[in-house]
């Protein structure tokens, strides 16, 4: 490994996308970039994504490869990959998602050049369709502008505006955090939440890669009746309230907690929209004695 060009570990993550997994590892062997461990990860695929990463992978020794037995959930499939990684920064990508030309060079050019402090580098994204036609572009400057950088902690827990599959991870920052926490049914907001208090985020105005927008995918599922995602969604603002410090944290912890609040009532999910009501208050009584 040069000090030039770091190692970076794609853990690439599939779960019965047997008709996209092998554009996704293709897409990493694509890249402009000389310093790649890739690690394909099956998670107990109910289609035939393991015989299809099987034969891909013969001819290919270098790729690293799982295929579990038993259907560990994201958070525990990527962590049993990001155990046996060993790069300096991470990439956690989804089997049915694609890193456009140069992502990984552009993503080590701007995360080297920051300080130390820096820790997550994101950028813009396609989103796809099936066939892998354009359905729109994910701008991060119309969800926030101007986009922000640095500590961002209150942002991430005010309003949505990265693209979870747009980011490189330092590995300083994944182990800080203990990896993903296997108690959650998916990753993202609470990774932001954990390490935007620790680590810098840095940001480049360019679509470097492309997401594939599926009927049925886990996402559309955030806001159904026994909602596993907005279970996971209550426990990572519970650990964000224990996080936050100032008045304006609070204040977008609040606007978070009203936002799944409604949803939870929203999707029949009162149990939820309960333990959101009680969190809201706690939460004004914080801001009751900051003010």
């Amino acid at each position: 490994m040069s000090k030039e060009y770091p190692l970076v570990s794609v853990i690439c993550l599939c779960y019965n996308q047997a008709k996209y997994v092998v554009m996704a590892v293709e897409s990493v062997l694509d890249q402009d970039y000389e310093n790649i461990e890739l690690i394909v990860i099956d998670d107990a695929s109910t289609d035939n994504s393991q015989q299809v990463i099987k034969d891909y992978l013969e001819d290919k020794p270098l790729i690293k490869s799982i295929l579990l037995k038993e259907n560990l959930g994201n958070c525990s499939a990527f962590n049993q990959g990001f155990k046996l990684s060993k790069g300096k920064y991470i990439i956690d990508l989804a089997g049915d998602d694609i890193l456009l030309p140069g992502r990984i060079a552009r993503g080590v050019k701007v995360l080297e050049e920051k300080d130390v402090d820096y820790g997550v580098h994101f950028c813009d994204a396609q989103i796809i369709d099936q066939k892998g036609d354009l359905v729109r572009e994910h701008h991060t400057a119309d969800f926030l502008n101007p986009v922000p950088e640095g500590y961002i902690f209150k942002e991430l827990l005010g309003k949505y505006f990265i693209n979870p599959i747009t980011m490189m991870i330092a590995r300083k920052v994944l182990d800080d955090m203990g990896g993903y926490d296997e108690s959650l049914a998916y990753e993202d907001f609470d990774l932001w939440v954990r390490s935007s208090k620790q680590f810098k985020y840095c940001y480049s105005p360019e679509i470097l890669v492309a997401k594939r927008k599926l009927e049925g995918s886990y996402s559309s599922k955030q806001y159904i009746f026994r909602s596993r995602i907005l279970a996971s969604t209550y426990q990572v603002c519970e650990k964000a309230y224990n996080l936050c410090e100032t008045v304006d944290e609070f204040l977008a912890l609040r606007k978070r907690v009203n936002f799944e609040l409604k949803k939870a009532f929203q999707s029949f999910n009162p149990h939820l929209g309960i333990k959101f009501y009680r969190l809201r208050k706690k939460v004004m009584a914080r801001l009751r004695e900051l003010s």
